[in-house]
């Protein structure tokens, strides 16, 4: 528990996924109160896999974002502070779709809108990960298909 949860100042895990559980069930904050949080530090500019997962989608999509810019939750009643303790993962990040296999979000600079608590339980992508294992692409098939078919002159024949 970090100084700011024990004085009461920010919410614990606990009591943050309390207040997720008590929206309607079936909604999207209600499927994230079941999910603990994954990423602690601040997402900006993160490769971030979405839980898009059943029951929070009809089935599997595998969606990455990178988060771009915060909006803090506007303050109820317009209070000038916000009240004690103060909400952990709130407001939304617009996000940058760069991987998608959803059909309503394609990649490729597809820009959304994604709740910080949604966010905190995604899955954090490392992209040297990635690059150091890269899967053989069709076209990789292809090339290694056709060189034991070459004449040796560098051209399949």
């Amino acid at each position: 528990m970090s100084f700011l949860e024990h004085i009461g100042y920010l919410e614990t895990e606990g009591q943050e996924q309390a207040r997720l559980a008590q929206s309607p069930e079936g909604s999207t904050n209600h499927y994230l109160s079941t999910l603990p949080i994954t990423l602690a530090d601040w997402p900006q500019d993160l490769l971030v896999e979405l839980p898009w997962k059943p029951p929070r989608t009809t089935q599997p999509h595998r969606v990455v974002v990178v988060p771009l810019d915060y909006r803090p939750d506007s303050r109820p009643g317009r209070l000038d502070k916000e009240p004690l303790p103060r909400k952990r993962n709130s407001g939304a990040w617009s996000c940058a779709v760069v991987s998608s296999d959803h059909p309503s979000y394609p990649a490729g600079g597809y820009r959304i809108v994604v709740s910080a608590a949604e966010i905190a339980r995604g899955r954090r992508i490392d992209l040297a990960g990635v690059l150091a294992s890269p899967k053989p692409s069709p076209a990789m098939t292809t090339c290694k298909s056709t060189a034991g078919q070459s004449d040796g002159s560098g051209t399949p024949s």
